[in-house]
């Protein structure tokens, strides 16, 4: 970078990570999933907010400049990301560039997991660039279940959320219906440009008409993107391998943090499917609600009679917002379910029911990892062929995750692969990935001759 940043830290600016109102700002919102980012960024335009997608991964070396290196792997990406872009409007408007009319969009988690103070040590080192130190930082929380209050007027918030949760599920179907096709594909190529298109005019739909909650509007574009991609694939062409993905949500959404293992997995013979972001959304609700029924109870308990009448309200709306998430989700994958036979998603209380009900895991511990060993058993029972976990190098709640997962699945004959991602390429990544797909393999040949053998017995 052209700028020295300055060797103090002002921590008096802390005040700036904060939720305010973005409407006249321009916010830049950091790519992670290449589906779910750009159309959170379209579901802020149709509200009047001028929202970008930043480029990824092309500052990662400023990221790594100014952290330490304990930090998580998606915080460097995610500081380059925003330092890189920075620098760039500031070289293209030259003296008309002005920080305090850019917003940085980074949520938090509550929690042990590091993603908490991402945007704190963020703004500490936006502040050591005097051209930076005017941008502010904008989050959400898990902490209120991800509540978009105050970041738009008053009677829009609440549209807003709505909207965000559908274009989320919507970019969840996109991607489910890319890994059910492509790898099947008449034509290399086709598919993915066909969903290309398909983004580009879902982004458009939920600009255009994305306030007015328009649901039918939506479904009927999701069932048309899914038709033309069905038309794609060869139905001559067996059936591959099914490998689940689960793992931290940045890493496991994330391509070029991930070296495109879905990709690879394809090359090497697999159809992949990767957990979805609404399942992590309809977690954060579901924590949120369990909270509110605690504060309940604690409030009943010690006779604080006062507090039971807020509680109670907030536990209710929380049990609301959960079925509506649910229905949302079930109205807009039953359009694509029409055309092409993709992955079903699942709930949180489908997960909690198993991870739970065999004693893994208690879902009052919190982070990700509940959800990785639930995914994975959800992947078995549908009959997939292999799990892998992914997640950054160092992650605690992955690890927990991996130390039930990787005997588990031993256990169950289910083939497992765990992959920790920082910048660097493990010389043995490829060897592993392919003898994991060959034992993927031999695990599909096997359930194909057990439901074969039962055809014939059933006969």
């Amino acid at each position: 970078m052209e700028q020295q940043p300055e060797p103090r830290v002002f921590f008096d600016n802390l005040r700036s990570v904060a939720r305010f109102d973005v409407s006249a700002k321009t916010l830049l919102i950091p790519d992670m999933e290449p589906f779910g980012a750009r159309l959170l960024a379209a579901s802020f335009r149709a509200f009047g907010v001028n929202a970008r997608v930043m480029e990824t991964y092309t500052g990662l070396a400023l990221g790594k400049e100014f952290t330490s290196g304990k930090e998580c792997f998606p915080c460097q990406v995610t500081l380059g990301d925003v330092l890189h872009h920075l620098e760039g409007e500031r070289k293209r408007l030259g003296e008309d560039f002005r920080a305090e009319e850019y917003v940085y969009f980074m949520p938090e988690a509550d929690g042990p997991c590091r993603f908490g103070m991402y945007n704190k040590m963020q703004r500490l080192v936006l502040d050591r660039f005097p051209h930076f130190r005017d941008v502010p930082i904008l989050y959400l929380s898990t902490k209120d279940g991800y509540s978009s209050s105050g970041i738009l007027p008053d009677g829009r918030t609440k549209s807003f959320r709505k909207l965000a949760y559908m274009a989320t599920i919507i970019a969840d179907i996109l991607g489910r219906i890319t890994w059910r096709t492509r790898p099947y594909e008449q034509e290399p190529g086709s598919v993915n440009t066909w969903i290309t298109r398909g983004l580009q005019s879902m982004e458009q739909l939920i600009e255009q008409r994305g306030a007015d909650l328009d649901l039918d509007a939506l479904r009927q574009e999701v069932a048309r993107i899914a038709r033309g991609a069905a038309e794609l694939m060869d139905r001559t062409l067996e059936r591959r391998p099914r490998i689940g993905i689960v793992g931290e949500i940045y890493i496991r959404s994330h391509p070029e943090s991930n070296r495109d293992v879905i990709a690879q997995l394809e090359y090497f013979g697999a159809e992949v499917v990767n957990a979805s972001l609404g399942e992590w959304v309809q977690f954060v609700s579901y924590e949120t609600t369990l909270n509110h029924r605690k504060s309940l109870r604690d409030s009943w308990k010690t006779r604080r009679l006062s507090q039971v009448p807020r509680y109670l309200k907030r536990w209710l709306l929380g049990e609301v917002e959960k079925r509506y998430l649910a229905r949302r989700q079930h109205q807009l994958y039953a359009s694509a379910l029409q055309h092409l036979d993709i992955q079903r998603d699942h709930s949180v209380d489908e997960v909690r029911h198993l991870v739970e009900g065999q004693g893994l895991f208690d879902f009052a511990i919190g982070t990700e990892a509940p959800l990785s060993i639930g995914g994975a058993l959800e992947y078995i029972a549908a009959g997939f062929n292999g799990v892998v976990n992914l997640y950054p190098f160092t992650c605690m709640p992955s690890t927990v995750a991996s130390s039930i997962l990787k005997p588990m699945l031993h256990d169950r004959h289910v083939p497992y692969l765990d992959i920790s991602c920082d910048d660097s390429t493990p010389p043995g990544r490829e060897v592993a990935l392919q003898t994991f797909m060959y034992q993927a393999r031999q695990h599909h040949a096997r359930q194909l001759q057990q439901t074969q053998g039962n055809s014939a017995n059933a006969q």
